[in-house]
């Protein structure tokens, strides 16, 4: 029996020396190197693309810097596949991931919700020769979404948003066939071939949308139908609740003294940062 006891004290007193070598190991690393890297997308105007200068730009990257200006430190960024940005277990290769990440149910298993920053309403998208009306006009089409992400979970009724206060999701349309595109923007390059060639409509982030019919592509929203809204959410490993604390304290402040406003009416021509 003593032997188990000391056994057992042994654990203890591991598992003790284990948590307090994580307490703060992200926060203590990000001040102590006064630099932060940050996971985010390279392919998802306006939240995040490389411009003509081959440079990061975007909503997701105003946000970033605006972290670490609040910090004291500098940031850089990386560009993982959307698996590793949301799959957590990153072993330190990245401090933050801000990506426009929904809080689902099975993330939170695996990362960290700092906090919302904005909210998504996510739209049908057409093409602009479209017939359809409604979104019972969808009913046995074929729908594009890009793989892994809430609008592939919302059209196979999968979908579960883990934040508190929002609407029961409603599954309104009953396609055909669902087709997966592994980047956001290329479903939108098969419907604009034509109406019902590839695809018949897309569900997609409103901004996104918008963004590529502002620039150029012969698209259009379907009127007063929203699929679902979701609040994006800023994410860190699941390993330093001190620094989730942090960034999520800064993300308040950003909300709260109008930055978040002022940014995604910057990108997205409205403001978004609200519920």
């Amino acid at each position: 029996m003593k032997k188990l006891f000391a056994q057992l004290a042994i654990g203890v007193a591991a598992l003790a020396l284990a948590t307090a070598a994580q307490a703060g190991e992200t926060l203590d690393r990000v001040m102590d190197k006064k630099a932060m890297v940050v996971a985010t997308n390279s392919g998802w105007p306006p939240q995040s693309y490389l411009d003509d200068s081959n440079q990061l730009v975007g909503f997701d990257i105003d946000v970033s810097r605006e972290i670490a200006k609040r910090l004291g430190v500098e940031v850089s960024f990386e560009t993982p596949d959307w698996a590793t940005l949301t799959g957590g277990r990153w072993q330190g290769r990245y401090d933050l991931g801000v990506g426009s990440v929904t809080p689902t149910k099975a993330r939170a298993q695996v990362i960290d919700f700092a906090g919302v920053y904005y909210y998504s309403p996510y739209v049908y998208v057409l093409h602009k020769d479209s017939q359809a009306k409604s979104v019972a006009d969808l009913n046995g089409k074929i729908i594009g979404v890009e793989t892994a992400t809430t609008s592939e979970d919302y059209i196979r009724r999968q979908l579960e948003i883990d934040a508190p206060g929002l609407p029961p999701v409603e599954y309104k349309v009953d396609p055909g066939e669902v087709r997966t595109f592994a980047d956001s923007m290329l479903p939108f390059d098969d419907l604009r071939l034509g109406d019902g060639v590839r695809l018949d409509a897309v569900i997609a982030p409103e901004q996104t949308a918008l963004n590529a019919i502002k620039n150029g592509y012969p698209l259009r929203v379907l009127d007063g139908e929203y699929a679902f809204k979701e609040p994006l959410v800023v994410i860190a490993e699941k390993v330093d609740a001190d620094w989730t604390k942090k960034v999520g304290a800064i993300i308040g402040e950003m909300k709260e003294d109008g930055t978040l406003a002022a940014l995604t009416t910057k990108w997205y021509g409205k403001d978004y940062s609200a519920d």
